[in-house]
């Protein structure tokens, strides 16, 4: 049976550099997306919503490896988005208006329609409390700028700052919204080995 691995084909996207900056053009790609507000580490909407996400996504995975297209790929990782109404909020940390999208990348052969199947399935047997706010919809991100963080999420600032740094010097301009992939599962790694893409739209 055919296996994809992702992360692999789409190198560029997950495993950038975690010395120099890069400038690249990131593709339009389906996700599934899950909306919501306030301090990730507090607010239970975050934890609700990452809940639903995964369930989802191994669902279609398996109906993908079982189905007619027998077909095997790893699921691709946590992704999620982060901006507030007033950028400055972002930007002193004020966490509590904070606003984020929590997302996963599914492959391009995977469908509305298989999604509404797989969340069928997932309702059936787990039902988590932030599925009927889970949606498919393509995201596209255009030019960007990115880096890999490595360590915590609390020490992220140093990296941001290099990224942005980078950008001014390239003469680009910040735009649109910050946005992390989490390459490590966190409940089992050692939090100074966490690796972070950081990436950032640029215009």
């Amino acid at each position: 049976m055919e296996k994809i691995d992702y992360k692999k084909q789409l190198k560029h996207l997950y495993k950038p550099s975690p010395k120099n900056p890069a400038i690249l053009e990131v593709p339009a790609m389906n996700y599934l997306m899950i909306d919501g507000e306030g301090d990730p580490n507090l607010a239970q909407s975050y934890g609700d919503a990452i809940a639903a996400l995964y369930p989802v996504a191994y669902t279609l995975k398996f109906m993908v490896k079982r189905g007619e297209m027998a077909m095997d790929y790893g699921v691709l990782p946590l992704e999620a988005l982060w901006w507030a109404d007033d950028m400055s909020d972002f930007v002193k940390g004020n966490k509590s208006k904070w606003k984020w999208t929590a997302m996963i990348m599914q492959p391009e052969f995977i469908t509305e329609a298989m999604v509404q199947d797989a969340i069928q399935t997932v309702t059936a047997k787990k039902d988590p409390v932030a599925l009927p706010l889970l949606r498919f919809e393509r995201y596209d991100e255009g030019l960007c700028a990115q880096i890999l963080h490595i360590g915590p999420f609390s020490e992220e600032g140093p990296t941001i700052e290099k990224l942005h740094a980078y950008v001014e010097s390239e003469r680009h301009q910040l735009r649109g919204k910050h946005h992390e992939i989490y390459l490590t599962d966190i409940r089992r790694a050692n939090p100074k080995n966490w690796k972070t893409v950081i990436r950032q739209q640029i215009r």
